[in-house]
C-alpha cells in the first residue's frame, strides 16, 4: 500500500481566460476604439456592396442602352427607352444632349420645328461635359469613405495599441509585479485594436482602388459616347 505523501497529486489546472475575454475587463478608451473601428468597418462594407451592385446594373444597362442607341434611327427611339435603363450613365448623357438639342432648334426657329439645326455645337459639347461630371460624381459616392477608412484606420488602431500598452504599464507601476495576470488586460486592448484597426483598413483600400479603376473605365466609356453623340448631331443637325 502506497504512502499517501508518495501518491502523485493530480495535476493542477486551470483555464486561462482568452484575449477577447481579457478585453472585456479592459477600461471605457479601448472599447470606445474599438467601436469606431466596428463601425468603420461595418460603413465600409456597406458601401462597397452597394455600389458593387451599382456598378454592375450600370454596366449592364449600359450594354442594354447602346444596343438600342445603335439600332435606332432616330434620337426620340432611343429616348423612349431610355427610361428603362436609367442605372446607365450614359442614359443621363444622352438625355442632357438630347434636351440640349432640342432647345436650341427651338430657340432657332421661335419654337417651330421646320427647320431642325442646332445653333452651337460647342454649347452641346459643353452641356454633354457637364452631365459627364455629373454621372461621374453619382459613381464616385461614398467612395471617399473608403479612402477615409484605409487610411485612419490604422493610425486609430495604433492610438489604441499605445493606449494598451500605457495601461499595462501602469499596472506594473501600481502593482511593482510583472505577471501575465497584471499586464494581460493592457496587452488584449494592444493586440485588439491593432488587429481591428487593420481589418478595417485593409479591404477599404483594396475596394478603394478597385471602384476608382472601374469608375476610370466607365469614365472613358462616357468619354467615348459623348464623342459619338457630338459627331451625330453634328452630321444631321448642322
Amino acid at each position: 500500500m502506497p504512502l499517501p505523501f508518495l501518491t502523485p497529486a493530480a495535476p493542477f489546472q486551470t483555464e486561462s481566460p482568452g484575449i477577447m475575454e481579457t478585453f472585456l475587463d479592459a477600461g471605457a478608451m479601448a472599447k470606445f476604439v474599438l467601436a469606431v473601428l466596428v463601425l468603420m468597418s461595418l460603413v465600409s462594407w456597406a458601401v462597397m456592396i452597394a455600389k458593387a451592385l451599382q456598378l454592375r446594373r450600370a454596366d449592364e444597362h449600359s450594354k442594354r442602352f447602346l444596343e438600342h442607341f445603335h439600332r435606332a434611327k432616330r434620337f426620340s427611339e432611343v429616348s423612349s427607352v431610355a427610361n428603362k435603363l436609367h442605372a446607365s450613365p450614359l442614359v443621363g448623357i444622352f438625355q442632357t444632349g438630347y434636351a440640349e438639342i432640342d432647345a436650341q432648334i427651338k430657340s432657332r426657329e421661335g419654337g417651330q420645328e421646320d427647320s431642325y439645326r442646332i445653333r452651337s455645337v460647342t454649347g452641346l459639347e459643353r452641356s454633354l461635359q457637364r452631365a459627364i461630371h455629373q454621372e461621374v460624381a453619382a459613381l464616385r459616392r461614398w467612395t471617399p469613405f473608403l479612402a477615409t477608412t484605409a487610411a485612419a484606420a490604422p493610425f486609430i488602431g495604433l492610438f489604441g495599441t499605445v493606449w494598451g500598452i500605457m495601461v499595462a504599464f501602469n499596472e506594473i507601476g501600481l502593482t511593482g509585479s510583472t505577471s501575465l495576470v497584471v499586464v494581460a488586460p493592457g496587452i488584449a486592448e494592444a493586440l485588439i485594436n491593432t488587429a481591428a484597426g487593420l481589418a478595417a483598413a485593409i479591404p477599404a483600400l483594396v475596394a478603394f482602388n478597385y471602384f476608382a479603376s472601374r469608375i476610370r473605365q466607365t469614365r472613358v466609356g462616357m468619354d467615348d459616347f459623348s464623342l459619338e453623340l457630338l459627331n451625330l448631331a453634328e452630321r444631321n443637325f448642322t
